[in-house]
Parts: C-alpha cells; sequence; structure tokens
C-alpha cells in the first residue's frame, strides 16, 4: 500500500500508531509525506491505489479502509490548528508559487519547513485550487478545504497575493528577476469543447464552472437545475457534477461516455457510487450533435460506437437522442496557455503541458512546475501534492548549491 501511494505515506506506520492511541503521531507519520493528507482522504481514489493492493484485499477479506482512517488521525490535528511541523531558519531565499491549489501549497508549506520565504500568486479569491472550486460539495462539507488551507499556512512564512495572474499582471521573466526560484502549478483553467454546432445554447454548461459556482454559493435555491440532465464525459468531474444534479432535484440524469466502463477514468466505485444516487450511466456513445429550440437545449443526438480490431473507436451510423433542457461538458481540461503571455513561447511543452523532469524541473533555469498543468501526471490531487513536495525538495537542493554563486536566468 505505501508503494502504491504517490506520495509514499507509511500507511502502516499510521495505523499502528493509532492502534497504540498515538493519534497525533499517526498524523505526523501521514503530513511529513502528504500535508494535505486531510483533503486526499475525502477525495483519493484509495480503491484503486492503496486499498486495491492491501493484503486483505481478497476474496475471504475486505480492504483495510485506509481512506476512513487517514480522516480519522488528520481531522483533529487540523480542527485544532496543532503545527506538527517548524519553520526551518531563514534562508534569505524567496520562492515564487504561481497556483494556490494542491501543488502550489504543498510546495510552498515544503519550502516554508526548509526555511525560505515564499510568496503564492493565485488568480482566485481562495487558495486550494480544485479542492475549494472543482469538487462536488457533498465531498468536502464544513469548508474543510479553506481549514486545511488556513493549517497549511499556519507554519508561516508564506505571503498570499489574491487575484494576480501570470500573464495578466506579470511575466516568467518578471518574476525571475525578483525570486530566486520559481514553481508553476497553475492547472487546467480551460475546458474543452464538445465541437459540435450549438453548444453554445443556453442550457449548455460548463461542468467544472457549475461545480465551482455551487461551491461558493450561499443560497442553492439560486443554482439552475434542469429536469433532464445529459452529462458528457468519463471522469471524476462528470460524476461529481451529476451526482450534484441529482441531489439538487434533477428528476433524471444521464452520463454518456464514448467507450466502456472500463475505459472511464472515473473509478469502478465513483461510477456505481452515482448509480447509487440514481444516475444513469450510458456507454459506447458519443455526442453528435446539441438538438436545440429558441436557443435553449432539448436534447443531445448521439451516435454509437465501438471498439476497432486495431483498437480505435469506430462510429456508427445507428443513432439516438436523449432529451436534455442542461448538458453539462465534462471532457477534459486544457491548460489556458492563451492567457499565460510568454510562458507557452519559453517553456518546452509535451503536447499542450509542461515538460518535466523527475525532479519537477522545467527547460528554464530556476523554473519548477507541477500538477495537473505537467505533462504525464495523474490529475490527482495526491499526485499534484507529492509533484509540489519534489519539486521544493529540488528547489532547496539548488538554492543551498547555489547560495554563493550568481544564478542563471535567461529566455
Amino acid at each position: 500500500c505505501t508503494t502504491a501511494c504517490p506520495t509514499d505515506i507509511d500507511i502502516p506506520g499510521f495505523i499502528q500508531k493509532i492502534r497504540s492511541d498515538n493519534i497525533t503521531g499517526s498524523a505526523h507519520t501521514i503530513f511529513k509525506e502528504n500535508i494535505m493528507g486531510g483533503m486526499c482522504a475525502r477525495v483519493c481514489p484509495t480503491e484503486v491505489l492503496c486499498e486495491q493492493v492491501c493484503v486483505r484485499n481478497t476474496h475471504e477479506e475486505q480492504p483495510v479502509r485506509i481512506g476512513l482512517l487517514q480522516r480519522y488521525v488528520t481531522d483533529p490535528v487540523i480542527n485544532a490548528n496543532k503545527q506538527l511541523f517548524d519553520r526551518g531558519p531563514d534562508t534569505g531565499k524567496h520562492i515564487a508559487v504561481m497556483g494556490g491549489g494542491p501543488a502550489g501549497l504543498s510546495c510552498a508549506h515544503r519550502l516554508s519547513m526548509f526555511g525560505h520565504q515564499v510568496t503564492v500568486f493565485d488568480k482566485s479569491g481562495k487558495l486550494g485550487g480544485l479542492n475549494e472550486y472543482g469538487i462536488a460539495a457533498y465531498k468536502t462539507v464544513d469548508s474543510f478545504a479553506q481549514r486545511e488551507v488556513n493549517y497549511l499556512l499556519g507554519i508561516g512564512g508564506i505571503s498570499v497575493e489574491h487575484h494576480e495572474a501570470l500573464g495578466k499582471d506579470f511575466e516568467l521573466g518578471t518574476l525571475l528577476d525578483k525570486f530566486d526560484a520559481l514553481f508553476l502549478g497553475f492547472g487546467l483553467d480551460g475546458v474543452n469543447d464538445l465541437g459540435l454546432d450549438n453548444d453554445d445554447v443556453a442550457g449548455v454548461l460548463d461542468a467544472v464552472d457549475y461545480i465551482a459556482e455551487l461551491r461558493q454559493s450561499d443560497d442553492l435555491t439560486d443554482m439552475p437545475v434542469g429536469r433532464n440532465v445529459v452529462v458528457i464525459g468519463g471522469g471524476m468531474t462528470a460524476v461529481d457534477v451529476a451526482v450534484q444534479s441529482k441531489q439538487l432535484g434533477a428528476e433524471t440524469v444521464s452520463i454518456v461516455y464514448r467507450r466502456g466502463k472500463e475505459q472511464m477514468s472515473a473509478s469502478e466505485y465513483e461510477q456505481e457510487f452515482a448509480q447509487t444516487k440514481g444516475v444513469a450511466m450510458r456507454y459506447w456513445q458519443t455526442p453528435k450533435q446539441i438538438v436545440a429550440d429558441n436557443g435553449h437545449v432539448t436534447g443531445v443526438e448521439f451516435a454509437y460506437t465501438k471498439q476497432g480490431s486495431d483498437g480505435r473507436l469506430k462510429v456508427t451510423d445507428e443513432t439516438s437522442v436523449l432529451p436534455a433542457d442542461v448538458v453539462f461538458k465534462a471532457i477534459g481540461q486544457r491548460v489556458t496557455w492563451e492567457e499565460l503571455g510568454e510562458t507557452h513561447a519559453v517553456l518546452k511543452l509535451d503536447g499542450d503541458r509542461i515538460q518535466v523532469t523527475e525532479e519537477r524541473r522545467t527547460s528554464v533555469p530556476r523554473v519548477w512546475a507541477g500538477g495537473d498543468c505537467v505533462a504525464g501526471g495523474e490529475d490527482l490531487t495526491v499526485s499534484a501534492v507529492q509533484d509540489g513536495k519534489i519539486a521544493a525538495i529540488n528547489i532547496n537542493e539548488f538554492l543551498s548549491k547555489s547560495s554563493s554563486e550568481a544564478m542563471p536566468w535567461s529566455i
């Protein structure tokens, strides 16, 4: 299970401390590898990671409920704001962190432990990234995301600049003239379009934007709720918005995915959870066109698909129309490079995301990156936390070696 954990938490170790009633020590074991262990205990797909490979996960036994045990020990520490780590002696170094999501916050906390000063720049009004804006409300009740952020910042040495964005308020070169190092963790702000006619009519919504609005709403009665809701996509966002719609009172909610159950990026557990909440799962269908009347969506025409002998998806001539007064787009997100100024031009990319080394170094000197914006990631909170931690360790090593040398910068 420890090997399966992206952040390398000593799971048997923290469970053993629970057995000896050492709750604080157990939390310390978790937090020293994953400072956002509280949120990860809520949103991490443990059923396909640590619990999947649990030695008790057999036909005769159920796996140890690692996620629930992790919540059991981390929640009291966060609620009491019991700081388990001290800020290191001040090094005189100052690092900029772009993005206040899991990757950026993990990086900032570890850098503070090393004694560096950190400034986190975030374009929104609250830190937390997708933990605050992109995860279904039923997974993070009682403002837990913000309580965890406040706990993390409690170590000290981390200042925050809200409503500040790369490409709008400053450029990469400007930051590197001012700071000793830079970590990029700006995530995926854009939502992929369906590429269909009428996909901009009333009633066709971005799932991520809807979840964000829902999370920040003080009065859920103001939220638009469809009677017949269709969610197009196969990831965790699709499941989250579908379940939320059902809980808000939608009569029918369907998730439609172009491949089969096994190919969905949402785990089997999440798919089954959605079904228990009344969400219909429709596989092997891809959207062909949005049906609209008087400028408002009335349905979606889908074409049935199948997998060819070469493994590629093939679209058949057979179609069907699914009635809908609300359609959610949840077919993946992208980096909004068009909003990031010169960043796109100076960084080496792998596809549409930033290419990094194992140490999370980018192609630009003194710039590291992590989280959803880097290539090869798993688009998980726990993986983003690990990226930030690894980057912080390497940044510290670099700054320690370079303390008496002029650090290079050029584009």
